[in-house]
């Protein structure tokens, strides 16, 4: 009925073939109908995706797109992996700065993937 959290779930049971057949395809069908009613979790999921090219070609352009939707909501994996991709200039020119602002924002929620990326800038 329209529900983007559920949506997203299901998108997750088909990206994982848990309780149905896996199939990416399904699984992107519904974290794009969860990404564009605004929810963060399936447009951090529709960047992972894009970012590792999981049932559509490998976009990191896209990635970018749909992770910055999510990090600006507040989606600390969103934050993370965004940080990610300016730390690796990957869809966006690389930028050390950004990276560790992305970061530090995923690192102030908690993230464990966001503190140890922060820990690594300063490496």
């Amino acid at each position: 009925q329209g529900h983007a959290g559920g949506q997203t779930n299901l998108g997750t049971m088909y990206d994982n073939g848990h309780g149905v057949a896996q199939d990416y395809g399904k699984a992107l069908e519904w974290y794009r109908k969860a990404a564009n009613q605004g929810h963060a979790g399936g447009q951090f999921n529709l960047g992972l995706k894009y970012a590792n090219g999981d049932g559509v070609a490998q976009d990191y352009g896209k990635a970018v797109e749909w992770y910055r939707k999510a990090a600006d909501q507040g989606h600390a994996g969103g934050q993370s992996n965004l940080g990610t991709m300016y730390d690796n200039g990957h869809g966006v020119a690389q930028d050390y700065g950004k990276a560790v602002e992305w970061f530090r924002k995923a690192a102030d929620q908690g993230h464990a993937g966001g503190q140890t990326n922060l820990g690594t800038m300063y490496d």
